[in-house]
């Protein structure tokens, strides 16, 4: 009998089992209304699950309306959003894949332009449109970059405030069908500006030290892992390194990862940077392929915390890899995924696990599989 290549491989994660190693990562669209899901959400999530990923994350959701990174982001702030988010969900489960979501909050971020309107700060041509900026929320009053808005700091009470939001919006998510939830500290929003020296240099039980820049992402994750079921997984995704020697460094990480741990959280998904510009800007690493695997290696190894790999994993025998080295987890594949939404039905081709499109949709499967045949026929000839 073949050997199952490790990427096909199920993992158990509390009470659900993957059918593969492969996660589809969040990706922002930019193109909610309200913060409601409409059709086009849908049909782009939709495909990654027919084609083939384990685990499909609809992108970072605001627990606010003020914590959207853009007016077209989505979130789970009210009871009327539950319906959008339901039918991304129950399709995912009805054809296979583990609907996730990323819960979060844009903090200093919030209220910026779409990337394809500029990428910053609104301007007067985005009130033009419509998309009318508000005031961000951040640990201090410094913004995020020059030029960009000054933030309220946020009080103790409004700190309160946001932990109720993020279990309110968690329990919505089940609601939908969700079955994984990630709590979003990473690329310089809310939560990772709390855990940056960068940003937070608050002197009450929110900053200081490291414990305290990490209080209020443990209090978060904390009071999530209370209403989240026990049978269903949390992740938590970290910018791993700021990418400066004074930033978050990769053993603040480990750190994390430990605490969290004990908390209950089951993945971290390990990026990087973002904490002074757009979600992948400040690092210092050159972005090459598989960049990124380091930190999520480390938290395997030194948290012995289950970790996800994400950034310019591209290649089904380069992701086969990582696995079988011990690196990591799960497979985070995300702008590749744009290119080719079946990333995982022909990555099971190229690795071997399936040459007669078993795994495929039934509807499409079949009829490549008697393509097929008539190729292997007139290639015989």
């Amino acid at each position: 009998m073949a050997t199952i290549p490790h990427l096909f491989q199920p993992m158990v994660l509390r009470g659900l089992q993957t059918r593969n190693r492969i996660v589809i990562s969040p990706m922002c669209q930019y193109s909610a209304h309200d913060g409601h899901l409409d059709d086009w959400h849908l049909v782009h999530l939709g495909r990654f699950a027919t084609g083939g990923a384990g685990i499909v994350f609809t992108e970072a959701t605001a627990v606010q309306k003020a914590g959207r990174i853009t007016h077209g982001c989505p979130g789970l702030w009210a009871d009327s959003q539950i319906a959008g988010h339901s039918r991304v969900a129950q399709f995912a489960l009805q054809n296979g894949a583990i609907p996730a979501i990323q819960l979060g909050h844009a903090g200093r971020k919030a209220g910026m332009q779409r990337p394809w309107f500029g990428n910053g700060p609104l301007n007067d041509e985005d009130t033009a449109r419509g998309d009318i900026g508000w005031t961000p929320l951040g640990p201090t009053a410094e913004p995020v970059a020059e030029g960009w808005p000054v933030p309220d700091q946020m009080s103790r009470a409004q700190i309160a405030g946001l932990v109720e939001d993020f279990v309110s919006a968690a329990q919505r998510a089940l609601a939908a069908g969700y079955k994984i939830a990630e709590i979003h500290g990473a690329h310089g929003y809310l939560l990772h500006s709390f855990l940056s020296p960068l940003s937070n240099t608050r002197t009450d039980e929110y900053g200081g030290g490291l414990a305290g820049r990490m209080r209020l992402a443990l209090e978060i994750t904390q009071a999530v892992r209370d209403v989240w079921p026990d049978t269903l997984p949390l992740f938590f995704r970290t910018s791993a390194v700021d990418g400066v020697p004074e930033g978050w460094s990769l053993e603040d990480t480990v750190t994390l990862a430990h605490a969290l741990k004990k908390i209950g959280v089951d993945v971290m998904d390990c990026s990087s940077s973002g904490i002074g510009g757009s979600a992948t800007a400040g690092a210092t690493q050159k972005r090459q392929p598989g960049f990124q695997v380091e930190y999520a290696a480390r938290v395997r190894t030194d948290a012995e915390l289950a970790s996800m790999a994400v950034g310019l994993i591209t290649h089904p025998q380069q992701a086969e890899e990582i696995l079988t080295e011990g690196r990591a987890d799960l497979i985070a594949i995300g702008r590749e995924a744009l290119v080719n939404p079946m990333w995982g039905l022909h990555a099971a081709q190229a690795l071997g696990h399936d040459t007669a499109y078993e795994t495929w949709p039934t509807q499409s499967g079949w009829w490549l599989a008697n393509r097929q045949k008539t190729s292997d026929f007139y290639q015989a000839d």
